[in-house]
């Protein structure tokens, strides 16, 4: 196994009403259009398709998807939405797990790479979607850019969401590119008094990587960049941008 974190039982039932923004029409239908676009006529593997936000609507879309899920809790989420003959899932690490047949689009979502800690993982997870894909073949991934902009000398911590009913930062171990995201979450109805709210703590480590840091490792597994935009509707990349989709592409 690798070094990624397992999610548990109550983290998985409650993933999908916690991202509900996330699956909201004006996220994921950019999402939808670029990868079935990538995959054409060709098959999908999802790496780390947890509950299916991404590769149940892909697959109900025409694009035949399969997943890799390292948490067999977050793959009975999914398997309450979608039957193993319609879109199978293979429970394992997606730096190594290795599933039958080969793949126009290997992809992976919403900065879920940093769930191996280190860098070798992260080259074999490049090298394991290499060995998916067919030739002409591309891989995707998702990754927010490392906020250190926002972090000036003395200064531990950068907040990543302030609102009523969750707060949450990150802390960072700059040595070892490890962040740790850091999550309290309101754990009432809505309706309790100011002075009786019920928070639940949470947190999660993560390896960054920037992106120059990524284009090595896919040409280390064989695979040449062929382009990165800032977000799912193609919006130029820049110096400011907070995030990333990058493709790369396995040679014919």
């Amino acid at each position: 196994m690798t070094s990624s974190e397992l999610w548990t039982r109550a983290t998985a039932d409650r993933y999908d009403a916690e991202e509900t923004e996330m699956s909201s029409a004006a996220v994921l239908g950019p999402t939808l259009a670029f990868l079935a676009d990538l995959a054409g006529d060709g098959r999908a593997l999802e790496f780390a398709i947890g509950t299916g936000r991404v590769g149940v609507p892909l697959r109900e879309r025409g694009v035949p998807v399969a997943g890799i899920e390292l948490s067999e809790h977050m793959a009975a989420v999914l398997r309450r939405k979608i039957d193993e003959d319609t879109l199978p899932v293979t429970i394992g690490d997606m730096a190594t797990t290795v599933v039958p047949g080969e793949f126009a689009l290997v992809y992976l979502v919403y900065n879920t790479i940093t769930n191996l800690l280190t860098q070798d993982e992260q080259v074999a997870c490049f090298r394991n979607a290499a060995r998916h894909l067919a030739p002409g073949g591309r891989f995707v991934i998702e990754l927010g850019v490392p906020p250190l902009r926002f972090l000036p000398p003395g200064q531990v911590a950068v907040p990543f969401d302030v609102s009523e009913r969750h707060l949450g930062f990150d802390t960072f171990d700059l040595v070892e590119q490890i962040l740790v995201s850091h999550h309290f979450t309101r754990d009432d109805d809505g309706d309790a008094a100011a002075d009786d709210l019920r928070y639940r703590r949470e947190n999660s480590r993560h390896r960054y990587a920037w992106p120059a840091e990524l284009d090595l490792m896919a040409q280390i597994a064989g695979l040449k960049k062929e382009r990165r935009v800032a977000d799912w509707d193609g919006t130029p990349f820049t110096q400011d941008s907070a995030k990333h989709i990058s493709v790369w592409r396995k040679p014919a």
